[in-house]
């Protein structure tokens, strides 16, 4: 990563944690983490700082622009330019098709979709700054899911949503590929995180893979790491499908 600054939008615990942690290791020096569970985001950030490196972290309420925008540039008033945006925050709930509430379809839509929406605005106007071009400017990459690709009756809500964030992947990456900002998605399949282990479906989801087993969040994170660093100085716009076999696309 090349002592570059990284923030992780959901990067207090699981995906986003491993995925920072990964960072720290291939060479980030500065690491901003947004989340909305502060205990978990002290802890989070203690641990990196373990690590050596300088962490700053925010609170916010991302599915709001002015309280995203907000939590994004107290991040850059300690931590200075951002090199990396990743969006790791969503909300992964399971209701049958036929019984899915307003509610739910708004909260669902106001984080994975809007969520995503506001931290990308935010982390393109400030990259915005420092167009150097031909030389890569920024990177962003947003966390999907092969549920985009799928039939998922059990949590077609979140389907959705991860489907809408593979649309705005493309969309930013045209708009944003004048000022050399690279914008990609990474789509795993379901992973072993605590959640999963706790909610009793990772058998199911071991069962469904060609491998035999879910993938480990640190799989995962490698994927991440790889299309936010200097490694990817020229895909843009792509979705990059990490799921075992379990959907080819």
């Amino acid at each position: 990563m090349n002592h570059q600054t990284v923030v992780i939008v959901g990067g207090a615990s699981g995906l986003g944690l491993e995925t920072a942690k990964l960072m720290v290791k291939r060479g980030s020096s500065r690491i901003g983490l947004i989340d909305r569970n502060e205990q978990q985001l002290a802890v989070a950030a203690e641990s990196l700082r373990g690590l050596g490196i300088e962490v700053a972290t925010a609170i916010g309420d991302i599915s709001r622009r002015e309280s995203a925008h907000a939590s994004f540039q107290g991040i850059v008033d300690v931590l200075g330019r951002v090199h990396c945006l990743v969006n790791s925050a969503a909300i992964y709930p399971r209701k049958d098709i036929f019984e899915i509430t307003d509610d739910e379809w708004d909260l669902e839509n106001a984080v994975n979709i809007k969520g995503t929406y506001h931290m990308m605005v935010a982390a393109v106007r400030h990259m915005q700054q420092y167009v150097a071009a031909p030389a890569v400017t920024g990177r962003i990459v947003n966390v999907t899911s092969v549920d985009a690709f799928k039939a998922h009756p059990q949590n077609a809500h979140y389907a959705a949503t991860k489907a809408a964030v593979v649309s705005l992947t493309k969309s930013f990456a045209q708009a944003c590929a004048k000022d050399q900002i690279l914008v990609n998605s990474v789509a795993p399949a379901g992973f072993a995180t605590e959640r999963a282990k706790q909610l009793g479906f990772l058998g199911e989801l071991s069962a469904a893979n060609p491998l035999g087993r879910a993938a480990e969040p640190a799989e995962i994170a490698e994927w991440i790491v790889m299309m936010g660093s200097s490694r990817n100085s020229y895909a843009t716009g792509e979705n990059v499908i990490v799921s075992g076999g379990y959907i080819y696309a």
